[in-house]
């Protein structure tokens, strides 16, 4: 990145009140990595496969491009707004900007929620491989608990390996922006090269057609069985599918962002929808018979690290296996990475308590410290308050997916209020990433999408949430709404004072506080 790049860029963010004082080394590859390793696809399948698969058999395929599609139309107009606001804390300040400071606010308060229980399922997911690589990670039970943490042996076992894991990513984040991103690197670069050589291979132990993907194998029974087996399964898709906006909140660190974030953010989307729909079905195409006398359950216990050992032998399949632990650990270091700019990005504007320390950069490492720390304690209290419960796991990542939808909803709402008004794009938005025509009914088909798939995760379903406490099944709805309620007087509070402190008196709103005094926006391009 030249100097005059670079000077560019900070002049650009000054139009926002914001000095650089971020590290803004990060390029291309390593925008597009931040998005990928969020999503880490072979996190996902790896941790979910069972779940999907116990729904509605192989016909659960069908929810990574139902649920894919949907979400690039999503990306889309993420892509097109990080290339007006390429700011830290991504769907925080892309709502502040469209919209107002309060549901810009509620997005980056419930993304920052989501960050947070969302860190816990790609650390505790290690319990679904590490066991499988070496018998020596299960400390906690015996053979019925290796590979799951749906016994309560199995849970424990998965809380200690996640917290080893967030322990460490926090220390990576914590020395700074460029070893991170070159962790991160090495690990989207595992992933990449690791599922592609996976689906080659598994392609290649084919025993069946690709029709697998029309059956259910029996789950579901009649019509209204089957259809409601399909909605339980497609959350399969709704789980693996977002966090790709983490390319964005990094574009403050990252060079020549309004043209490089909105690239990332689309193809971060498209890899994972290719290699996800070719791995699940890949792993059907080629897994044990379905209908003999264990495999079913083993399929729908174990997941994909069953049919990975049982096709391809113990040797061959566990060097896949230590590929997927690896883009775990990328995938989770992404997802606190991401949610320490959202909280930085909100504190420096005065939206959150202890703002000051949340905000402050070391000059050294050029990273946030206490940012970082506080990222790393919750999801680790999360996971010990809930030692040995199995069905928190479950309930975290539905939870997880909630925020994250609702926060993006958000974000998709203001964007269409906007185009309706004829405010969206503006004359100041550059000759970037722009959908033009397009962007109009793109937008409501994303909204109409969004909407529906949200519909689908809060329902109080049995197999998702539990049945044995109320608090459980209905867990979507009570925790929405008590953070929600909260987030509200948490905004009013530091609202009235940020206003106080200006020396305002009349209860008028004003814009969030900022490091510098704003100046006139005047474009650069």
């Amino acid at each position: 990145m030249t100097d005059v790049a670079a000077e560019e860029d900070s002049e650009y963010l000054a139009q926002f009140g914001y000095k650089q004082e971020l590290d803004r080394s990060l390029g291309r590859f390593s925008s597009f990595a931040a998005g990928f390793s969020f999503v880490s696809i072979l996190t996902g399948v790896f941790m979910l496969f069972g779940f999907g698969f116990g729904a509605s058999g192989p016909a659960f395929w069908w929810s990574i491009p139902v649920v894919a599609g949907g979400q690039f139309l999503v990306a889309l107009l993420f892509a097109e707004v990080t290339s007006r606001y390429p700011l830290a804390g991504g769907v925080y300040q892309w709502a502040k900007n469209i919209s107002r400071p309060f549901p810009g606010w509620m997005a980056g308060f419930l993304v920052v929620l989501a960050i947070c229980v969302g860190s816990a399922p790609p650390a505790i997911s290690l319990q679904v491989i590490l066991p499988h690589i070496w018998s020596g990670f299960q400390v906690f039970g015996g053979a019925d608990d290796i590979g799951t943490y749906a016994t309560p042996n199995g849970a424990k076992n998965a809380v200690l390996l996640g917290a080893i894991l967030i322990v460490l990513i926090t220390i990576i984040n914590i020395v700074g922006v460029r070893l991170m991103a070159l962790l991160n690197n090495i690990g989207v670069f595992t992933e990449l090269i690791g599922c592609t050589l996976l689906i080659v291979v598994l392609f290649a132990h084919t025993t069946r057609g690709p029709g697998i993907v029309l059956s259910t194998a029996g789950a579901g029974g009649g019509t209204a069985g089957v259809i409601g087996a399909l909605l339980v399964a497609s959350l399969f898709g709704v789980s693996i599918y977002q966090g790709f906006d983490a390319a964005g909140a990094l574009a403050e660190e990252t060079a020549d962002p309004r043209r490089s974030a909105p690239r990332a953010i689309l193809r971060a989307v498209a890899a994972s929808a290719l290699l996800g729909s070719l791995l699940v079905l890949a792993a059907q195409m080629a897994m044990p018979d379905i209908l003999g006398s264990n495999n079913l359950e083993l399929i729908a216990s174990q997941g994909l690290p069953y049919i990975v050992l049982a096709t391809l032998g113990p040797v061959l399949g566990t060097v896949f296996l230590i590929c997927v632990a690896v883009s775990m650990c990328a995938c989770a270091l992404a997802v606190q990475a991401a949610g320490i700019r959202m909280v930085f990005g909100m504190a420096r504007d005065g939206r959150l308590p202890f703002g000051k320390a949340l905000s402050t950069v070391n000059p050294k490492t050029r990273s946030m410290i206490v940012t970082s720390l506080v990222m790393g304690v919750i999801p680790l209290g999360l996971l010990v308050v809930n030692l040995g419960n199995s069905q928190l796991f479950s309930t975290l990542a539905a939870i997880g997916s909630v925020l994250f939808y609702i926060a993006y909803l958000i974000v998709t709402v203001s964007m269409l209020v906007k185009r309706f008004k004829g405010q969206w794009p503006g004359p100041d938005h550059g000759p970037y990433f722009n959908l033009g025509k397009f962007g109009l009914p793109l937008n409501i088909i994303a909204v109409v999408f969004q909407t529906i798939v949200l519909v689908n995760l809060v329902w109080p379903r049995a197999e998702i949430y539990g049945d044995s406490a109320w608090y459980y099944r209905w867990g979507a709805f009570v925790f929405v709404g008590v953070m929600f309620l909260a987030g509200t007087g948490i905004y009013l509070y530091l609202d009235k004072k940020n206003r106080r402190q200006a020396g305002e008196s009349d209860g008028v709103a004003r814009e969030p506080l900022t490091p510098v005094e704003r100046p006139v926006a005047v474009e650069t391009d």
